[in-house]
């Protein structure tokens, strides 16, 4: 019997077990590098948020605090233009008041000049006015007399001052003697046809507080005119509403 070479190829019945089993493993591994990628993704995500959240909200923070700013800023804009336009009122105000003063006061003084205040047509004391001496107890003291302008004749006399306040809670009064220059001890010469302006000083002790001016006008052949001024108008330098005033009449 004649031995037969060995066959050159060998015809095998194909494993489907094991390659079916190989896809499920190839699927099984793909399945879990996507839910492993997933959880990372996961993981990151979570981390990240709140990170993303703040971020979003020191930004919305930041909008907040820099509109307020803008508006404390036009609020503060707004107050001081409100602020210098009320200074600028004020001034305003408060030169018009003295014009409107002034203006009564000039009125006053002419009507008085030419004789249409028909109660006082005689000399009288139109204006007080005191200022400190710096680093003294004196003060200056003017004073404005006039005559109505229909008297023609030329006046002459003197003005006496005294001071009346309260030195150790006590109200007395300080005569012209006690204040003035020695000097002038008779009083402040006067001579005037319409008006003129008078100047002297006098001096305070230490512990006396001023209250009010006696003035006294004493002109040649006429009645003296006594009139009071409180210290304060006196200080203000208006124009003299005296408190009882007796007019020299002609």
């Amino acid at each position: 019997m004649v031995s037969r070479p060995p066959p050159r190829f060998v015809v095998r019945r194909h494993d489907d077990v094991s390659a079916k089993r190989l896809q499920l493993w190839l699927a099984a591994a793909w399945i879990g590098s996507l839910l492993v990628t997933g959880l990372l993704v996961g993981l990151l995500s979570h981390h990240a948020d709140p990170v993303a959240v703040d971020h979003r909200q020191q930004r919305a923070l930041n909008a907040q605090i820099e509109n307020l700013k803008q508006q404390l800023a036009n609020a503060q804009r707004d107050a001081q233009v409100n602020d210098v336009a009320t200074k600028s009122l004020r001034v305003t105000l408060t030169q018009r008041e003295e014009e409107i003063s002034g203006l009564r006061a000039n009125l006053g003084f002419y009507s008085r000049l030419v004789g249409g205040d028909t109660q006082h047509q005689g000399l009288k004391l139109q204006e007080a006015k005191l200022e400190p001496i710096s680093g003294s107890h004196g003060w200056n003291l003017m004073l404005s007399l006039m005559q109505a302008a229909k008297r023609n004749d030329e006046i002459t006399g003197t003005v006496t001052v005294s001071v009346e306040g309260l030195r150790d809670n006590k109200v007395v009064q300080l005569d012209w003697a006690a204040l003035g220059n020695v000097a002038e001890k008779d009083g402040l010469p006067f001579r005037l046809m319409y008006f003129e302006q008078l100047h002297g000083t006098i001096v305070l002790p230490a512990n006396f507080r001023p209250m009010r001016l006696h003035i006294g006008i004493q002109s040649a052949g006429e009645a003296s005119v006594m009139q009071t001024v409180s210290w304060e108008d006196a200080l203000s330098g208006n124009i003299i509403t005296a408190q009882g005033d007796h007019d020299a009449q002609p």
